[in-house]
């Protein structure tokens, strides 16, 4: 079933499945975000994170009367336009689904640089998704070690690099499901990033309690 069948809460358009994943898994937790249970459709663009921006609007045209808001959620990194700003970025997607009819019912979301940069926090339950438990040297000592993180750093430099060294070193394989996992288990008061900010204070907004 989806949107364009029955009414919606909310419809998301992501870039990838790993950005699937973890929304979904946030949105499956409405009490961390001080929201009410809502009713969601997720789809993933064909042409990812450059589809998302530059045709994003009019893959949720459709939808305008069937779904309250809409969320447009993308990588700044491989969107195509990496030299503008990600504020720039949204509101240039901002602007054209207004246009496409939803008014101020929909927003975009641009993550800086990646969608890993939402994943690393010093949770433990990071640890254990990217199969570290146990290991030796801890997560964080290794990968200061390979220089994915630098002085005071909370998060590393290349955040989707770093995850796929810590699975390749731990002979994890890659999967979505980490995604999900992580997002369904791991405080959401530990991510800062301005982009993860942006998208609780929407579905605050929107359908906070």
């Amino acid at each position: 079933m989806n949107c364009e069948q029955e009414s919606y809460d909310l419809v998301v358009l992501v870039a990838d499945r790993n950005m699937e994943n973890s929304i979904n898994g946030i949105l499956e937790r409405p009490e961390a975000i001080r929201i009410k249970q809502i009713k969601s459709e997720i789809y993933i663009h064909p042409h990812r994170d450059p589809g998302c921006l530059n045709k994003g609007h009019d893959f949720l045209r459709p939808f305008v009367n069937r779904c309250r808001h809409a969320l447009v959620i993308f990588d700044k990194e491989g969107c195509g336009k990496e030299k503008l700003t990600r504020e720039a970025l949204e509101i240039q997607m901002e602007d054209n689904l207004k246009l496409s009819g939803w008014g101020e019912r929909a927003a975009a979301v641009v993550i800086d640089p990646e969608l890993e940069n939402w994943l690393w926090s010093d949770s433990p339950e990071v640890d254990l998704a990217l199969g570290w438990k146990g290991r030796t040297p801890p997560l964080r000592r290794w990968l200061e070690e390979k220089g994915f993180l630098t002085g005071n750093s909370v998060k590393p430099s290349h955040p989707k690099e770093a995850v796929e060294s810590a699975l390749r070193t731990a002979y994890q394989p890659k999967s979505s499901s980490i995604y999900h996992r992580i997002a369904k288990s791991v405080s959401l008061k530990r991510c800062q990033d301005p982009a993860f900010l942006k998208l609780k204070d929407k579905l605050y907004q929107w359908f906070g309690l």
